[in-house]
């Protein structure tokens, strides 16, 4: 019972030194979300404290050839919709509206098993190459960055790339939660 006890112990002590040294973001809406609805989709909304000289401070990801992954590689449905994902880097260029995703996910493994991280340069795409590189340009102010594509998605509302929050910051449409966008697969 003595070891039991203290097994026991041992674990809640180590859950709480865990839990007491992980930073969960904050979002960034008014009030108790059980009150006050997030204007973002399922309260994915941006960290507090975030500047648009530390987003312009991230260095651009250099694109390389990175083994691709195999799971990536296979055709998946989601919602109904069936996806057949690109299983070698070509020539691709694509328009359309594009989102960001934030807090939500921050943490989380994503489709080749890495960490979605809010403040890197990254994106997910439903059929592109994983992991691969891409130019995103905001077709309404000109401005363009280059992603590490990393994860899938998005499924939801004709999307065609949903990029990191930083990503969404550095083409300036972070406040606005969408843009026309256009997607270019880069080629190391």
């Amino acid at each position: 019972m003595t070891t039991s006890f203290l097994r026991y112990g041992v674990l809640a002590a180590t859950a709480a030194l865990l839990a007491a040294c992980s930073s969960t973001p904050t979002v960034a809406t008014k009030g108790a979300s059980t009150t006050v609805p997030s204007k973002y989709y399922l309260n994915d909304g941006p960290m507090k404290g975030i500047t648009q000289e530390m987003v312009d401070a991230i260095p651009e990801p250099v694109p390389k050839r990175e083994p691709l992954s195999k799971w990536a590689k296979r055709p998946y449905e989601v919602l109904g919709k069936k996806f057949t994902p690109m299983t070698e880097l070509a020539p691709f260029k694509q328009r359309g509206r594009g989102s960001w995703y934030g807090t939500r996910y921050h943490g989380k493994k994503g489709s080749i098993g890495e960490p979605y991280d809010m403040m890197q340069l990254t994106a997910a795409h439903p059929t592109l190459p994983l992991p691969s590189y891409a130019r995103v340009t905001n077709l309404e102010n000109g401005k363009s960055v280059v992603v590490r594509l990393n994860d899938r998605g998005p499924f939801l509302h004709d999307r065609i790339i949903d990029l990191s929050y930083a990503a969404a910051m550095r083409l300036g449409y972070a406040g606005k939660g969408s843009a026309d966008l256009e997607v270019e697969l880069l080629l190391p």
